[in-house]
């Protein structure tokens, strides 16, 4: 066993209408020139991601959220730290009377509703920045990338981690040969640490009906914080229950991604892009306690993609809920399999070995140790920056485009919700990327490109 220890481095210098229509987006920003921010989603995670887009230089404009109970954390109201902005509920709203004012918008709201104010804004020519997973659906995942190249503006999706030095150092050593080919990766996370599966089931009349239950639904009034419509947005309509918002609603198919959706654009992130990867050929899933409505208690999806400059045939294995893989896979990381869940995201085999990699930490471990004794640290040939919003905004002023922009984290969405694809079938899966189809399972289509609520069609 071998640790390897760098330091983090590198800084770099109406509404209808809106919808149909595609404008020519601003992108010739001086360095010092105003970028108005909408913000779609300002409680919880889009807290942070509004101070974030101010700090790196954006000027908060416009505000907005569907819950005034969750208009920011730890105490701090959004609304009164940028009192000049307007709050509105409904982001379309925001974007058609806001318009003029706003260059470029957040979308950190639960997933189902990310696509269509990115969309939106987007057609009018603003540049986005939108949370991960990047949309609720495959299909969604294609046309945002293609709406952004469309519409040519910046754009990023927020999994931090691929701004910071840990993971862009990880693909220049990868891609340099450090472990050889590689032909397995495995990552893990111990979520969901919320209700899913089983556990959403216990007791909940509400769910039991939403399953098959006669008669009229059972009542529950929303608080008098939330537009409970409105948060609905393109979902099918079901009656309110705390047991969806505000925190919940990641384990439920209609809101959520699970597990797999909110930690594996973090996590699975470093080797898709070390490996230079894009459709799998095929993803199998294994699962427990999930249904038509929750995602399961614990999964284990495997994507095999054909062989690549950097891989020959992969298998690239998922677990969650607990699950880690075989002894033998993990051994050489020196330590026990618990901590090995703790310290690490993942480990990625080659021909010459192993590597064990977190994404917030340049303290790697590598099996053998003679992997490193004559290996040479190869130059750095990705772009350093401060952080992912810096990199956002710089691309909103006609910068280099933020690496994470939607032509990349499109495709890797993709990927990653095809886990879920597999898991909600519950058979293997023959992937053809291109044409975005389950060959050969036509039940696939409609989990794939979802139908939307009356009204929200894109």
């Amino acid at each position: 066993m071998k640790r390897i220890e760098m330091t983090r481095r590198g800084f770099v210098g109406g509404t209808a209408a809106a919808f149909a229509a595609t404008f020519v987006p601003k992108t010739a920003f001086g360095a010092n020139d105003r970028i108005g921010v909408g913000c779609v989603g300002i409680g919880g995670k889009g807290s942070s991601d509004v101070s974030g887009a101010a700090e790196a230089g954006g000027q908060i404009v416009a505000l907005c959220d569907v819950d005034d109970g969750r208009r920011g954390k730890k105490g701090k109201d959004a609304t009164e730290v940028y009192s000049a902005a307007p709050f509105y509920r409904d982001f379309r709203e925001m974007l058609d009377k806001e318009q003029k004012r706003i260059d470029a918008v957040t979308v950190s709201t639960p997933d189902h509703t990310h696509c269509h104010p990115a969309v939106m804004a987007m057609r009018m020519g603003k540049h986005v920045y939108c949370q991960k997973p990047l949309t609720h659906s495959i299909w969604e995942a294609r046309l945002m990338a293609d709406t952004a190249k469309e519409c040519g503006v910046a754009t990023q999706m927020g999994n931090q981690a691929h701004a910071d030095e840990p993971i862009r150092r990880a693909v220049e050593w990868v891609r340099a040969g450090l472990i050889g080919q590689v032909s397995e990766v495995h990552a893990w996370t111990n979520r969901p640490i919320w209700p899913q599966g089983s556990t959403a089931l216990l007791g909940n009349a509400r769910v039991q009906w939403a399953l098959g239950g006669d008669g009229a639904p059972p009542s529950a009034t929303p608080p008098e914080s939330i537009d409970w419509d409105l948060w609905l947005g393109p979902a099918p309509w079901r009656p309110y229950d705390p047991c969806y918002a505000p925190f919940k609603w990641r384990g439920w198919w209609d809101f959520g991604t699970g597990a797999l959706g909110d930690m594996g654009c973090h996590i699975m992130d470093m080797p898709y892009w070390a490996l230079d990867l894009k459709y799998p050929r095929s993803v199998v899933a294994e699962s427990a306690g999930g249904n038509d409505q929750t995602g399961p208690d614990w999964a284990v999806i495997t994507h095999r993609f054909p062989a690549g400059k950097y891989s020959g045939e992969l298998e690239y294995t998922w677990y969650d809920g607990g699950k880690m893989p075989a002894e033998e896979v993990i051994e050489g990381a020196g330590m026990p399999v618990a901590e090995v869940a703790k310290k690490f995201d993942l480990v990625m085999i080659g021909a010459k070995g192993k590597l064990f990699f977190k994404r917030s930490s340049t303290d790697w471990v590598t099996s053998p140790a003679s992997l490193l004794e004559d290996f040479d640290p190869p130059a750095e040939t990705i772009s350093r920056v401060e952080n992912e919003d810096v990199e956002w905004i710089t691309a909103c002023r006609g910068g280099p485009p933020a690496l994470s922009n939607f032509a990349n984290a499109g495709p890797f969405t993709e990927m990653v919700l095809l886990g879920n694809l597999a898991v909600r079938l519950n058979r293997p899966i023959e992937w053809d990327g291109p044409n975005m189809k389950a060959v050969g399972c036509p039940e696939a289509d409609p989990l794939i490109r979802r139908q939307y609520r009356k009204g929200w069609d894109l």
